[in-house]
């Protein structure tokens, strides 16, 4: 039997800081009112030229350096996005490029806010199962450039930010640290709750001049909905991940909550009855950087001198699907 073990951890955050107060000159918004209702102060937009491929790869470098090893030596890699560089091909494949690499699967999971812990299942299982023995796993976004930038878009808009983080997988044995159990669940019936319509193959051509002028190309979101199946979903996650490793939510050391929401993280917190010092949030910040939230959390808390050896830690997110999950590990 093997675990499967955190070797690396790298993060990629663009230098251009975006406020709240740069929101309100372009937007009917303020500072005070995105932070009352999100806890964002700040997040990071890319600029032009920039792509999510660009800063999976500085993830990724930063990641293998810190796990003391090359591309040359992964046998996989997986890439969370919903921000592809193009429809297709995926955009791990341009990341592989990138690094320089070739001949190992490169897979993209589009599981949106979900993605990292989808992403580290798969990995999971393939290390569990000898299929391989290190793979690369990485969440990035670039949100920027698809927002609707106006008012009739803020909801949206300013929730989101750009970056990315990652970290390698390796199999050990099967004791001390490494992912003690995963668990993944979906719901349908929620898609439309949040996602992006349009372009697609459900119209009658993949883009066209009238789902533009409708805005189906901008993202939408019923918020109430998301919230409400956040808190609860997260929260049965967490549950979920303790009981079958027969533990306590009190015996987790660490929470590395999705960043969607400060408000939905101190709601599960609360009705978990987690301290606030053991949840890790960098949304003030970032803000949400989707399928990036996890691993740049992870970085930061490490880089804080919060993550330490010998952590049991829960991550958990939930996002567009409804999607949502958990992982329980021992740093």
């Amino acid at each position: 039997m093997t675990r499967a073990r955190i070797t690396g951890v790298g993060s990629c955050l663009p230098p251009r800081v975006v406020t709240n107060d740069d929101l309100a000159a372009v937007m009917d918004t303020s500072d005070e009112w995105i932070t009352q209702r999100t806890g964002i102060k700040e997040r990071r937009w890319v600029e032009p030229d920039v792509t999510t491929s660009d800063l999976a790869l500085g993830a990724a470098q930063e990641a293998l350096a810190a796990a003391g090893i090359t591309a040359a030596d992964l046998d996989m890699v997986i890439l969370a996005t919903l921000s592809p560089d193009h429809e297709f091909p995926g955009t791990a494949c341009f990341l592989q490029a990138k690094l320089g690499i070739a001949g190992q699967p490169a897979l993209d999971v589009r599981q949106q806010c979900t993605g990292f812990v989808y992403a580290c299942a798969i990995a999971d299982q393939f290390l569990q199962t000898g299929h391989a023995g290190r793979i690369l796993v990485v969440g990035a976004e670039v949100h920027s450039k698809g927002l609707d930038i106006s008012t009739e878009g803020r909801d949206v808009t300013a929730l989101f930010g750009d970056g990315a983080g990652a970290v390698v997988l390796e199999a050990g044995p099967d004791e001390g640290p490494g992912i003690l159990s995963t668990h993944l669940h979906a719901d349908g019936a929620g898609a439309g709750d949040l996602w992006l319509p349009a372009p697609g193959m459900a119209y009658e051509r993949f883009l066209s001049p009238e789902l533009l002028e409708r805005g189906l190309h901008f993202p939408q979101m019923n918020g109430r909905a998301v919230y409400v199946n956040a808190v609860k979903r997260m929260s049965e996650a967490v549950v979920e991940a303790v009981a079958a490793n027969e533990m306590q939510v009190g015996d987790v050391d660490l929470f590395l909550f999705h960043q969607a929401n400060l408000r939905i993280n101190e709601a599960v917190a609360e009705r978990l009855g987690i301290p606030g010092e053991k949840v890790f949030n960098t949304i003030d910040r970032f803000a949400n950087t989707t399928a990036a939230t996890i691993p740049l959390g992870m970085h930061e808390a490490l880089k804080a001198g919060r993550l330490r050896e010998g952590m049991t830690v829960c991550l958990a997110a939930f996002g567009s699907g409804f999607t949502w999950g958990s992982i329980l590990l021992r740093w």
